[in-house]
């Protein structure tokens, strides 16, 4: 087993990638490699027969994952966002999430709709939680769903007719991005929300 196979270092370093949530992929993986190939070589050089003493030894040296985590933001330029409670996030990807379906509600449904999804798009833009990529993402993912509607009508007519069930599957294709973008965005609160949790 290597150093870096450690169970210690092995919690450690699952930590800081909680803690590093709010960094992209890419620098988060850096990050881990960096603190792997760390641990490694200090734990060399040690030649005691106490390995787990030395483990802690070492990764007490490297601060708390809270620490690294936050030294990480620093250094790209970033603050740690604070999460929003579970509630408003929530009502912010529901708002967003239904905005397709109440386009079946008969006579109000198409302006139940666009105020369900106005109402979500800016409580997504005013979030402090979820990062400008990410809510560029969202957003494209979102607008994707006009376009992909008609074009499923469009190739469920070609197919057979459009009934009450064509017009379902359609608005079930075109629903798939919009489903897409608030599991992406609940998955990305519910990283921040852990890594903002007391150890």
């Amino acid at each position: 087993m290597s150093n870096a196979e450690h169970p210690l270092v092995r919690a450690h370093l699952a930590a800081v990638e909680r803690c590093a949530a709010p960094l992209s992929p890419e620098r988060r993986r850096e990050l881990l490699a960096d603190l792997r190939e760390h641990v490694e070589v200090a734990l060399a050089e040690h030649d005691g027969p106490d390995q787990d003493a030395a483990v802690r030894h070492v990764l007490e040296q490297l601060g708390s994952p809270r620490q690294i985590g936050d030294a990480a933001l620093a250094e790209d330029g970033r603050a740690r966002p604070e999460p929003e409670s579970g509630l408003r996030t929530a009502a912010t990807l529901a708002l967003l999430v239904l905005a397709a379906p109440l386009l079946l509600v008969p006579v109000l449904g198409p302006y139940l709709a666009l105020a369900a999804a106005a109402t979500g798009a800016v409580r997504l833009a005013k979030s402090p939680q979820w990062s400008g990529r990410e809510k560029k993402h969202a957003a494209f993912l979102l607008l994707a769903t006009l376009p992909l509607t008609p074009l499923a009508a469009f190739a469920v007519s070609r197919v057979g007719t459009l009934d009450q069930n064509g017009v379902l599957l359609a608005l079930a294709v075109g629903f798939c991005p919009a489903l897409l973008a608030v599991l992406r965005l609940a998955r990305s609160a519910g990283r921040l929300r852990t890594a903002a949790a007391p150890a």
